[in-house]
């Protein structure tokens, strides 16, 4: 078994090795002047079952091409199987068309990993689990929340209500809510105005003198979670926390999220690297290295990865 990774997340790519107990594979990938991607493995994979852990985030085309690249260059050193570890799936957002003439990137996205050699895809905590279907070869999908809700347990934080900020989150909510050990649940029923705006009309459940969980795949601008944290405040919740496996943190997120007053926390992992501009006072970064390796481990044996949430 061989793992490779490219510059979108090394750190994690370092956590996953010392878990599973092995070197990182020596490549190098770099950018030349005009951002083409060069991509050399130097290491043996001849025959060996290769696991690529890259991350597509920001810059998500530079990632992208790295993964591309670093795929090619596996299947042309004759490895036996290369799997594409994508802890962060760039583009997931765009997976249906509401418009028009959209393009469904999550799709075409899928399809270039399929033809640059990928044999099967570990991805974690997809925007949308259709996704999965959008693969003509295995994509095993596995999900954060484990290490979230492991994290909230350790505290006490009194009565919890775990909260969707949207009606598209309400079954990931309802699973967190489960794992929670059957926390109830509310649903925050909200307008979405255009792209990374969202306006927030009321709560759907009852958050009065608790502390308020709320739960989504990602923290983007921070506008729909933010909106939402006024919006249980006002409606009597004793404490809020924002939790989400993947700190996109575009503009102006870190602005909005560090508020006094807003946040009691703000939990995170770390499938996307945060920078040190990046962190705040309420910010937690959890680590899902120990999952990952887990999950890389268990496709290597051809054991079950499904089990790992039972």
């Amino acid at each position: 078994m061989k793992l490779v990774t490219g510059n979108s997340n090394r750190a994690l790519a370092d956590e996953a090795a010392a878990y599973l107990e092995i070197p990182l594979t020596a490549a190098t990938v770099k950018t030349f002047a005009d951002k083409e991607v060069f991509v050399e493995i130097h290491d043996n994979v001849r025959g060996e079952d290769v696991f690529i852990l890259q991350s597509t985030s920001f810059p998500a085309n530079d990632n992208l091409m790295e993964l591309l690249i670093m795929v090619d260059a596996c299947r042309r050193a004759s490895a036996r199987q290369i799997t594409a570890v994508v802890p962060y799936y760039g583009y997931a957002r765009a997976d249906r068309k509401t418009a028009g003439r959209e393009s469904i990137a999550a799709k075409l996205t899928a399809n270039l990993l399929v033809k640059s050699g990928v044999d099967r895809v570990l991805a974690m905590d997809l925007h949308s689990a259709q996704t999965q279907g959008y693969f003509d070869i295995p994509c095993d999908h596995i999900y954060g929340s484990p290490v979230l809700v492991d994290h909230l347990a350790a505290q006490d934080l009194g009565e919890v209500v775990v909260v969707s900020p949207d009606v598209g989150g309400v079954a990931r909510a309802r699973a967190f809510a489960k794992q929670m050990n059957g926390a109830p649940l509310a649903i925050i029923d909200k307008r979405r105005t255009g792209h990374n705006m969202a306006e927030s009309l009321t709560v759907i459940g009852d958050v009065s003198g608790r502390t308020a969980i709320l739960i989504d795949d990602m923290i983007d601008t921070g506008g729909t979670i933010c909106s939402g944290a006024k919006l249980l405040r006002e409606q009597g919740a004793t404490g809020v926390i924002a939790c989400a496996t993947h700190p996109v943190f575009s503009p102006p997120a870190i602005e909005r999220l560090s508020v006094d007053g807003l946040f009691e926390q703000v939990v995170v992992t770390n499938s996307i690297p945060i920078a040190s501009n990046h962190v705040f006072p309420q910010l937690h970064v959890l680590s899902v290295a120990n999952m990952l390796g887990e999950a890389i481990w268990r496709i290597h044996e051809e054991s079950s990865v499904s089990s790992m949430f039972r």
